[in-house]
């Protein structure tokens, strides 16, 4: 039965037919690609979400008859490099979303028309070394390549030839790397009792991310304290790579598909154990619950993994639910300015990091539902960093408001951008940055 126009039914998402010959076809991309953006150039809803729909709006408004199919095809790659596949269009804006007879899909026609230039070998050395985190993250715990590392990020000069050679932005704020990855130094879990809800399996499996295992461990150990306060057994998974999202982002499909060959066999072992998985990263979180069941459609441990998967906070709001999580909270967190970051949002889980805030005793929790800009490594890249703080400017604003106590993100790199858009734009800056798990930690007094 065709799809009508109108239709009521919820937006559904078609499988990545990435795999196909048909999907590197560049004559069918920009075929579709004119089709996608003359419909796009007739609504314009998506025109302040990033910097790929004015792009697009320009190129069609400087054509005679104001139509997408008379644009020249060798400019489309303009908008594409604009698209960070936030898919905030796909979630929040578009009206001609699947199951709508236009079937528009942005992100994923951008993610296509990448993954050819990808193909093509049109990446550069900057990207490549950005979206390997696995093997950025050997530096991290060797204590004289980290400080060596870590210096050259503070350091202007150093900065300044980094720009040079690799294109990363000498202003843009770039992670220190640990001293001790998470993996290594996380303590065991002190609760042995499994006790399941009605909703919540009652012991976790985490999957530590490569950002919290190199850069940032803290937010790994506040998650653990929090979990052993709340008497529920964890572990941490035997082994683990990075999750593909960064690969994703530059079109490397076929990257994408090693990395989940790596982590599958291992995360579908604790999913059919009944654990409940956990990462601490949206962007992590969105890659196995979405994007690989969009890529691999008929594996059956990736779907297992999909359903097995939990954002730390909508698991405690679940547990609460289910009348099974703490709320001895000591210590009030004052007024929380928090940042919902884009892969939190398009997971259409709700508001759970609110939720879980806004149950600690005086606590005000503000709420900024809006992209910060950073969007992965665009916000670190010289051809991109304007934008991104352009992109962010109303989030710094909003977030910087008097007599804040916290700014806070699920996204620990938004977090941060944040911060540094804050106090470019001279806004007030005595909120301290903090991850939400850190916030919820010290409510808990723990």
């Amino acid at each position: 039965m065709p799809h009508k126009e109108g239709s009521l039914e919820a937006p559904t998402r078609h499988p990545l037919d990435w795999r196909s010959e048909a999907f590197y076809d560049e004559a069918l991309l920009d075929k579709e690609l004119a089709r996608v953006f003359d419909i796009c150039a007739g609504c314009r809803r998506c025109v302040s979400l990033c910097g790929a729909f004015p792009t697009l709006f320009d190129l069609v408004d400087a054509t005679e008859t104001g139509e997408a199919h008379e644009v020249d095809p060798k400019t489309f790659g303009g908008v594409v490099d604009q698209c960070y596949l936030c898919d905030l269009c796909y979630m929040t804006k578009c009206p001609y979303v699947p199951p709508h007879q236009w079937n528009v899909d942005f992100p994923h026609l951008m993610l296509r028309a990448k993954a050819i230039a990808y193909r093509r070998g049109e990446v550069k050395l900057r990207d490549k070394v950005l979206s390997n985190t696995d093997a950025l993250g050997h530096f991290a715990g060797i204590p004289i390549v980290t400080q060596a590392v870590n210096a050259v990020n503070h350091t202007p000069a150093a900065r300044g030839v980094m720009e040079g050679a690799l294109g990363v932005d000498r202003k843009a704020w770039l992670p220190d790397f640990a001293p001790r990855k998470f993996r290594s130094a996380a303590r065991p879990a002190t609760a042995t009792r499994v006790q399941d809800g009605e909703r919540t399996p009652g012991k976790v499996a985490i999957y530590a991310t490569c950002y919290i295992n190199f850069n940032e461990p803290g937010i790994g150990h506040d998650l653990l304290a929090v979990l052993d306060h709340n008497e529920i057994p964890y572990v941490l998974v035997s082994s683990e790579a990075c999750c593909g999202m960064p690969l994703l982002e530059q079109g490397n499909l076929d990257g994408v598909a090693a990395k989940k060959e790596k982590n599958m066999p291992v995360l579908a072992k604790y999913a059919l154990e009944g654990y409940a998985l956990m990462g601490a990263i949206p962007s992590c979180v969105l890659m196995y619950k979405h994007e690989l069941p969009l890529m691999f459609p008929g594996d059956e441990d990736v779907l297992a993994v999909s359903e097995a998967f939990w954002d730390p906070f909508e698991y405690f709001v679940s547990r609460h639910r289910d009348g099974l999580l703490k709320t001895d909270f000591k210590t009030p967190l004052g007024k929380v300015s928090y940042h919902v970051p884009c892969h939190g949002r398009v997971q259409n889980i709700g508001r759970k990091t609110f939720d879980m805030l806004a149950l600690v005793p005086d606590t005000k929790v503000d709420v900024v539902e809006r992209c910060s800009g950073h969007a992965g490594t665009f916000g670190v890249k010289k051809e991109f960093h304007a934008m991104s703080m352009k992109i962010g400017t109303p989030v710094f604003k909003a977030m910087a408001q008097p007599e804040t106590d916290y700014i806070a993100s699920d996204c620990a790199l938004a977090g941060h951008h944040i911060a540094q858009g804050i106090e470019e734009n001279n806004l007030p800056d005595k909120a301290q940055l903090a991850h939400p798990l850190t916030l919820l930690r010290r409510a808990y007094g723990i």
